[in-house]
């Protein structure tokens, strides 16, 4: 398999997509042109509705697609959502609220296409929701549950769950959990899963069997009965399989 999975679209100060860009480019190469665009998870980028708002998600991720070389389209504008993913190049799903694009992905059937296109070896990216919909759930989100999928099964394209924009830290006067709180309560019910806090800047790219961490930050692996430790960039994520 190929996968991109991104831990976060943007930086502060940076444009849309800015840090990811080079990695995109080198994992689409030059044997991609076209790329179907899943924009379920933006759901409030319009106030005219949900096909607006995923008219200017597909906009603002064409042009940074454009400029690298490659033409963007939305499977909300397909007249056939999963002969679309059947018939894909590669595809690339945003992020926003995971819940919302889960229920999406199973409401429109391609939530089990995209595992069988990505399972054959179609190139497939995706940052924050769409890293987590890679998993075998949603339920490492950090997102509100803002409707009720048919079920939090995701493609399972990786054995492990992700946490994005995963953050050590707890704000001065926060009186909730922190982040590796909330994944010790999910490990708590799921004691056979590993969770890899993907901290932003950071990604994991998979080709073939061989999976790397690329970025700026080492991950934070969370395991039931185990301490949480850090793996640095270069080390092997080979007992994440």
């Amino acid at each position: 398999m190929k996968l991109l999975l991104i831990s976060n679209s943007t930086m502060a100060g940076e444009a849309y997509l800015g840090w990811p860009q080079n990695y995109i480019k080198d994992f689409l190469k030059t044997d991609v042109k076209r790329v179907l665009f899943i924009p379920y998870a933006g759901v409030n980028l319009s106030d005219k509705g949900l096909d607006a708002s995923w008219d200017i998600y597909e906009k603002r991720v064409a042009d940074v697609y454009a400029k690298l070389g490659y033409e963007i389209y939305s499977i909300h504008k397909e007249s056939d959502a999963v002969a679309a993913v059947n018939n894909a190049e590669a595809i690339a799903v945003g992020g926003g609220n995971t819940f919302f694009l889960v229920h999406m992905m199973h409401k429109m059937g391609v939530m089990d296409a995209v595992k069988d296109k990505v399972s054959k070896g179609v190139p497939y990216m995706g940052w924050s929701a769409g890293s987590n919909v890679a998993c075998p759930s949603l339920k490492t989100t950090n997102d509100m549950p803002i409707m009720e999928p048919a079920s939090f099964d995701c493609t399972s394209l990786i054995p492990f769950q992700i946490n994005p924009h995963y953050l050590d830290a707890h704000p001065e006067g926060h009186g909730g959990e922190t982040r590796q709180q909330r994944i010790e309560e999910f490990l708590t019910v799921n004691q056979d899963m590993y969770v890899v806090g993907l901290r932003e800047a950071s990604l994991l790219e998979m080709n073939g069997n061989k999976m790397e961490l690329k970025g700026k930050h080492p991950l934070r692996i969370f395991k039931y009965g185990q301490e949480p430790y850090e793996v640095q960039i270069g080390e092997s994520l080979d007992f994440l399989f």
